[in-house]
């Protein structure tokens, strides 16, 4: 459970124990139990790809798996234990079918509605620019999903900061296959290699070296640290209204406001959480809405002011309408300081 004491009262950590020990689990070859299912049906056209998406940290993920028959299979720690999850649907989903294994299967299905937005009311936003009218007919299907699970959204948005995300999705991959344990059911074999989010305890006890060699500085390595100490805390933003919740986590050194959007518009699925701070989105809202690539934070809440309340999701058609400002600049250079 996140957040929970991993070690007796009575155990001292040796430096041996913190820094030096193995974390990394093999791949299971005992058989695959039969998974518990479920079937959902949306009470409005749903698109599981484009309500999940945003949880998918890059195409190689460890974490979420989208199979060329329209599958999506994703893992969680959850509160009950390790489980992975198995989403069938048609487009638009009229019916999906949820298979789940591992000790958390149960909390994941039960929590199945929450996830695919069922929380989420599109219905007061109200396009008032001809792109963001046109982003949104043609993804009806589009809800804003809700994990209720806090640090699995946290610390990847950690590793994200301030780097490319080429870079970012890598130290993530690398981390999840070497610290994560492997997921239950078929999803933690040879075919798929899914891993399930270390728990907090892990992620405390990575060596320095570990991070090295995944890319990740000090700086962000400390974050993630902090973040894993208090998850037990952090955890409960999920219960909380957005403002609340994001000013619970920038209370830890490190979290800023780019960071606790991130995080918070996918574990309370916030529709007014706009991401400022950002290199790209501000550029790219400003070119959308009034053709400025030069638009600022500023300039871009100013854009979104006829959507307050849906801020978050506005942001969400215009980045999915594929509509960005002509590069001037090269991108941005990568630095593995793996290489250091």
């Amino acid at each position: 459970m996140a957040g929970r004491r991993y070690t007796p009262r009575t155990e001292t950590p040796t430096r041996t124990t913190v820094r030096g020990g193995d974390l990394r689990v093999p791949h299971p070859t005992t058989p695959t139990a039969a998974p518990t299912t479920r079937t959902y049906t949306p009470p409005s056209p749903l698109h599981l790809g484009l309500t999940l998406g945003p949880l998918r940290r890059g195409p190689a993920d460890p974490t979420f798996r989208a199979t060329p028959d329209g599958t999506l299979w994703r893992t969680s720690r959850t509160p009950e234990g390790p489980a992975t999850l198995r989403l069938t649907a048609t487009t638009p989903a009229v019916t999906v079918r949820a298979d789940a294994w591992g000790a958390g299967a149960s909390w994941f299905l039960d929590h199945l509605p929450t996830l695919l937005g069922e929380k989420d009311d599109p219905a007061p936003f109200a396009p008032r620019h001809r792109l963001l009218a046109e982003s949104a007919r043609r993804r009806q299907g589009l809800r804003l999903t809700r994990t209720g699970l806090v640090l699995e959204s946290l610390i990847p948005s950690i590793l994200e900061q301030k780097i490319t995300t080429d870079e970012a999705y890598r130290a993530w991959r690398l981390l999840l296959h070497k610290f994560g344990e492997p997921a239950p059911g078929p999803a933690g074999g040879q075919d798929l290699r899914m891993r399930i989010f270390p728990d907090p305890y892990t992620w405390i006890r990575i060596p320095s070296w570990e991070w090295h060699k995944a890319g990740v500085d000090n700086k962000r390595a400390s974050t993630i640290i902090r973040a894993a100490q208090v998850a037990r805390r952090l955890e409960e933003a999920a219960a909380m209204e957005p403002a609340a919740a994001r000013a619970r986590l920038e209370l830890v050194p490190g979290i800023g406001p780019w960071t606790s959007a991130e995080t918070i518009q996918r574990t309370n699925g916030a529709p007014d959480e706009v991401t400022t701070g950002d290199l790209h989105l501000p550029g790219i809202v400003g070119y959308a809405l009034a053709g400025n690539r030069d638009a600022t934070d500023a300039d871009m809440l100013t854009l979104l002011t006829p959507y307050e309340g849906q801020r978050h999701r506005a942001a969400r058609l215009i980045l999915l309408s594929g509509v960005s400002p002509p590069r001037r600049h090269p991108k941005m250079r990568k630095v593995n300081i793996a290489e250091w």
